[in-house]
């Protein structure tokens, strides 16, 4: 089993928890135990604590072996706590808006190096979310058996206790806000960068797709040279179980008068495999970038979308 002063996730979001306590609010959600590992999700919160201000959410580490995400993340939220030691303007933007994180959400499987969590559960297939049209075989969740991939786990309404976790934070955090926009970073799929806006469980359009292509609108003048794809999810493929459509649903019906849109990065990883072969022979080669010059491309490619984020949920009232 691996030594736990070697997971270097786990160390990154520690060692963040302890820079950032002087600005934010931090919080384990909850340990997730597993053999002899008792491993914690770690949660961040800065800015406006009011809940008539529109919030900010960052999310990660969902699938084990994608460990990009939750660098991205974790880089980015040091980057902040640094620099409001002495960024007035920073200062100014977070009494108007709430950022809210979980930078790894699946400890065990980022631990081990698997997709799934210790319980052999996709928890991004967990959620109590049937698919509305076609789906693929396996890819789209199954409950044949844990030991394929993309299990969902043996029942309907049966949630992992990090999606719990999640939720509960999520209405916590989000629901109730005048506005929200969440980000949940992923990796393993396609040669460009994609950022998914629901559903995933069906083609159907998701009632408040006007402000997706709104923020696709200010994405394009804003960042006029971006490398992003805006497309909904079910443009590459429906799924059961997704956990977006799930919490998406249910602040649709709880906060009628509120907006959220969950977006997905999507890290074309294929990519990294084309210009490096050598990837292949590594299963985590799929899914990260392993050479040095390209992991430090990733730290600093997404840093103007996560800052038009903030400053698009702040202003949400002269473009949404």
């Amino acid at each position: 089993m691996p030594r736990l002063s070697s997971f270097r996730e786990m160390n990154l979001v520690q060692n963040l928890a302890s820079k950032f306590s002087e600005f934010g609010t931090v919080d384990v959600l909850g340990e997730v135990d597993h053999k002899s590992y008792s491993l914690p999700i770690h949660s961040f919160q800065l800015g406006s604590a009011e809940k008539d201000k529109p919030v900010v959410g960052l999310f990660a580490g969902v699938h084990g072996i994608e460990r990009i995400g939750t660098h991205v993340v974790v880089n980015f939220l040091s980057t902040l706590a640094e620099q409001l030691s002495w960024d007035e303007h920073l200062q100014q933007l977070f009494s108007e808006v709430t950022l809210v994180a979980i930078p790894l959400i699946n400890p065990v499987g980022m631990l081990l190096g698997k997709r799934s969590n210790g319980n052999d559960v996709d928890l991004m297939r967990n959620a109590p979310v049937r698919s509305l049209g076609k789906t693929t075989p396996l890819v789209s969740g199954h409950r044949i058996s844990p030991k394929l991939p993309w299990y969902q786990g043996p029942k309907l309404n049966s949630m992992e206790l990090e999606i719990e976790l999640v939720s509960n934070f999520i209405r916590e955090t989000i629901f109730g806000r005048p506005f929200a926009l969440t980000m949940d970073i992923h990796s393993g799929f396609g040669m460009q960068d994609r950022l998914w806006y629901p559903y995933g469980k069906t083609k159907t359009p998701f009632p408040d797709v006007g402000v997706a292509r709104k923020f696709n609108r200010l994405l394009n003048t804003s960042i006029p040279h971006h490398v992003y794809k805006l497309e909904p999810q079910s443009a590459a493929y429906t799924i059961n179980g997704d956990l977006w459509d799930f919490l998406y649903d249910e602040h649709r019906a709880e906060h009628t008068e509120n907006t959220y849109v969950p977006w997905t990065l999507e890290l074309g990883s294929w990519n990294w495999l084309r210009k490096n072969p050598k990837q292949m022979f590594s299963f985590a080669g799929f899914f990260n970038p392993i050479l040095p010059h390209r992991y430090s491309r990733q730290m600093r490619r997404h840093r103007n979308l996560l800052e038009l984020f903030l400053r698009a949920a702040r202003n949400y009232k002269s473009w949404s």
